[in-house]
């Protein structure tokens, strides 16, 4: 796991600058601790910071082919980079070291722009062809890795692994994107191709970008997607049995290191069927890490360690205290673009505990999107089987009215609480999703946002992302349209974004099994019931974990990584949120209807309403103003990270 950056000169052959790339490199010191390295040419530079996982004495980079025509920055792991290096040497490929990164050079002569369909793994990689002319960028499938990149005025391509690289350069304007707010306050993230800032972009993820010196523009490809098919007349035992079967190859590939390694374990079933799988594999007791809260309802501890005793596992845990809000500034500086999933506190700390002890550790992450195990899923069918009772044409005009004269009752019981169903049900099945999974819904942001950003964003709303991707799933199965739109938004831009920043901001590389794009593939290919059967989601991964889990962490109630926020903001963070909502650098903006924020500062503390999620999601976006557009100088956002850390 490494940090990469660099420049590429799309016109020609101009001198890079050291000091810039190194300045460059430098901002990603906390994703590869152990070395840095730079490589200049005409017309290109390229850097890397490196932590070592594997082939620890030879894998040193930037890497070239045998001849120096090629060269290689790369980030992340290629799980099956072994029976590659057989198959390339018969082609008369040589091998001057044992790394996965040399196999993707070699991958990239033999195969050129196909050589990613080849590679198994999370990866983001940018390669230098001298004798092609051609600059190659590619990230995973499901974009566990990060690639950011930038076309300056003058022609020149920044790269790199998180956007304070591109910052560091100097050159990359900081104008903000409008439409990249409309999305963070809608989803808590600007969604990929787009960051906060208009002259940036994500490489999406399962995407290539070629661009051969001299030609005005890119080439962008997609290179795979995940297609539900549901067809797949296998038993119910026999798909336990395979599943098992997957999840052991999948973890197996992911223990590979020359380094100590561990795991997550939340007491989640995610968790815990990766943590039984290792235990399986495994002559050594399984390292585990694991986060409690000292609020019992926030405290999942006691069935992570039920997990850690029928394994026997070296168990560590850390108990968060329930006031632990201290990180918002370093979380601001971390993810270099607004972020507003507050998880990403627990998350942090679980990754500073784990890096005590282990260099890498897997994780759970993915296993509720692939296997059906959120509870969204399961009220969204249910609202599935209630609008096909109804043609649209009636159901908008009724439900529609319905959801706006009932109150939102945050405060009654869930039954009473119908708003939400209403509203629902007077949309398509993707704007229900869309509006079910959203911090700030239409009407919220409508009323949040001044008459002078409204104008910026000529019609925009960040609907448009869900109705992109949902053209494009290719299936008319109501959980597999849901998961597919989770796969291309929220796994990529939450969760994925989460677990990258966090972990690699403590040197620690988190590697996620059930994200396996082969393990992916198959689920697709089952219908429904393997994965929902009425109240009870992710049916198929416990039927198969029965042997190997108790019951207890099976088939309790779901928890999540949550922190209290609706406390904090009534209690020890009530003059902060009031300061940071209603001070003057989010006024500066003109982005903001002011006394909509004082209605979301006042109705929260004084207990009408619990707006907790969109104050957070306005004290992030004022974090972010203050810790990056406001920092004095491109370095100081790296320079203050790296002394958090």
């Amino acid at each position: 796991m490494c940090g990469i950056t660099g420049i590429f000169d799309t016109r020609g052959g101009r001198e890079i600058s050291r000091a810039v790339l190194e300045r460059m490199n430098d901002s990603q010191h906390h994703r590869g601790p152990d070395e840095g390295s730079v490589h200049l040419e005409p017309g290109i530079g390229f850097g890397h910071r490196r932590l070592s996982i594997i082939d620890i004495a030879t894998g040193q980079q930037p890497l070239f082919n045998e001849d120096g025509s090629v060269v290689i920055v790369f980030n992340g792991e290629v799980y099956n980079y072994q029976s590659l290096i057989p198959e390339l040497q018969a082609l008369g490929h040589v091998f001057h070291t044992k790394s996965d990164t040399e196999a993707i050079v070699h991958a990239w002569e033999a195969w050129g722009e196909d050589c990613v369909k080849r590679l198994r793994g999370m990866f983001a990689f940018a390669i230098w062809d001298r004798n092609r002319q051609t600059f190659f960028m590619a990230r995973d499938r499901m974009g566990v890795k990060p690639m950011h990149y930038a076309v300056l005025d003058d022609g020149q391509l920044l790269f790199g692994s998180e956007l304070k690289s591109l910052l560091a350069h100097g050159g990359l304007r900081r104008d903000l994107d409008p439409l990249a707010v409309e999305e963070y306050f809608a989803l808590g993230y600007a969604a990929e191709p787009r960051t906060v800032f208009k002259q940036a972009r994500k490489l999406p993820p399962a995407h290539t970008l070629t661009w051969r010196r001299g030609d005005a523009q890119p080439v962008i490809k997609e290179y795979w997607d995940v297609h539900f098919t549901g067809g797949n007349p296998i038993d119910p035992v026999a798909a336990q049995e395979e599943l098992r079967r997957r999840l052991a190859e999948s973890v197996k590939l992911r223990m590979i290191a020359e380094v100590p390694l561990g795991a997550f374990l939340s007491g989640g079933v995610d968790s815990s069927a990766v943590v039984a799988t290792m235990a399986g594999l495994s002559d050594e007791p399984v390292n585990t890490c694991a986060i409690g809260f000292d609020v019992k309802a926030y405290n999942e501890s006691e069935f992570a360690q039920m997990v850690a005793d029928r394994y026997k596992t070296r168990h560590r845990l850390e108990v968060v205290k329930s006031d632990d809000f201290g990180l918002i500034d370093t979380l601001a500086r971390l993810y270099d673009e607004p972020y507003a999933d507050s998880s990403a506190i627990p998350t942090y700390r679980v990754c500073q505990l784990a890096r005590k002890h282990v260099t890498v550790a897997l994780s759970g992450d993915g296993g509720d999107e692939t296997f059906g195990g959120y509870r969204r899923y399961r009220l969204h069918l249910m609202e599935e089987r209630m609008r096909a009772a109804l043609p649209y044409g009636l159901r908008r005009p009724l439900f529609g009215m319905l959801g706006r004269v009932y109150p939102k009752a945050d405060w009654a019981p869930r039954v009473f609480r119908a708003k939400t169903t209403f509203e629902g049900m007077a949309r398509t099945s993707v704007e229900a999703y869309f509006h079910s999974v959203s911090i700030l819904r239409g009407p919220m942001r409508a009323l949040l946002f001044s008459d002078a950003f409204r104008r910026e964003l000529g019609g925009y709303d960040a609907f448009s992302v869900f109705q992109h991707h949902a053209a494009r799933a290719q299936t008319e199965d109501p959980l597999a349209l849901i998961q597919y739109l989770d796969y291309k938004t929220y796994l990529v831009g939450d969760i994925n974004t989460k677990v990258d920043r966090a972990s690699m901001a403590h040197s620690l590389e988190v590697r996620e099994p059930l994200m396996d794009h082969e393990l992916i593939e198959w689920m697709a290919t089952l219908p429904l019931s393997h994965k929902i059967q009425g109240n009870e989601g992710k049916v198929l991964l416990k039927k198969a974990m029965e042997p190997l889990l108790p019951d207890d962490v099976l088939y309790r109630p779901k928890m999540g990584f949550a922190v209290p926020l609706a406390n904090w903001f009534r209690g020890p963070l009530k003059a902060r949120v009031r300061e940071a909502i209603l001070g003057q650098r989010l006024a500066d903006t003109g982005w903001f209807n002011r006394d909509y924020l004082a209605h979301l500062v006042d109705a929260h503390q004084n207990g009408s309403r619990d707006y907790s999620a969109p104050l957070w999601t306005l004290m992030m976006f004022e974090a972010f103003l203050r810790n990056v557009m406001d920092a004095s100088g491109s370095a100081a956002p790296a320079q203050a990270l790296a002394e958090a850390a």
